[in-house]
């Protein structure tokens, strides 16, 4: 059973849900009594054999895994993983069998992204999280306000983010892009009172 342990306290939470939440409000899974953690900080979500985790970008300190700050990371058995500068460590997680799973390996493979890129996928995907029925994800200059940086950086971290996901040129790209992330589980509708979460964290 793959579990985390917070080194401070030695307090010791198994990870049986889909998704389990991390911060330092009540509501959430792992309540992490630290002042740089966010109400809500972070998930931990597991796909199958694979563990992930995807810091929600509404924290001010950010998520470490080994020191590397992340926005999204698969995880290995012994990750330290620090949500602001509470630190915890993964264990008990079997390294999946090959060729075992692998649709789920598809689907969890999607590559390590900055906290930025998160960011940025979020605010592209936002209208469409926020709809019922389909409608086209946020344009470069949509997002560009939103982040509070210019056109030009947000192009740039689409170009790095087509890349990675390895969406070809051609008509619809942020759109194509924006379904895949969706898909991947990536990007993930936001509690409704997010705006909340993101003043208090």
């Amino acid at each position: 059973m793959p579990h985390l342990r917070v080194e401070d306290t030695g307090a010791v939470f198994d990870l049986r849900a889909d998704v389990t939440t991390v911060g330092r409000g009540s509501g959430v899974d792992i309540s992490l009594d630290d002042p740089s953690v966010s109400l809500l900080h972070a998930e931990l979500v597991c796909r199958g054999a694979h563990l992930y985790v995807a810091d929600l970008g509404l924290s001010r300190n950010g998520t470490r895994v080994n020191g590397r700050p992340i926005g999204r990371r698969v995880l290995t058995d012994g990750d330290v993983i620090a949500f602001g500068v509470a630190r915890t460590r993964l264990g008990g997680l079997t390294s999946p069998q090959a060729g075992d799973q692998t649709v789920e390996l598809r689907r969890v493979s999607a590559p390590d992204l900055t906290r930025r890129e998160v960011e940025v996928l979020t605010a592209l995907c936002r209208p469409a999280l926020r709809q019922d029925a389909f409608v086209a994800p946020a344009a470069a200059r949509e997002i560009a306000d939103e982040l509070v940086v210019t056109e030009a950086a947000v192009k740039q971290h689409l170009l790095r983010l087509y890349q990675k996901f390895r969406i070809p040129e051609g008509v619809n790209r942020r759109a194509r892009l924006a379904n895949e992330v969706v898909s991947a589980g990536v990007v993930r509708p936001l509690p409704t009172d997010d705006a909340g979460v993101r003043q208090a964290g």
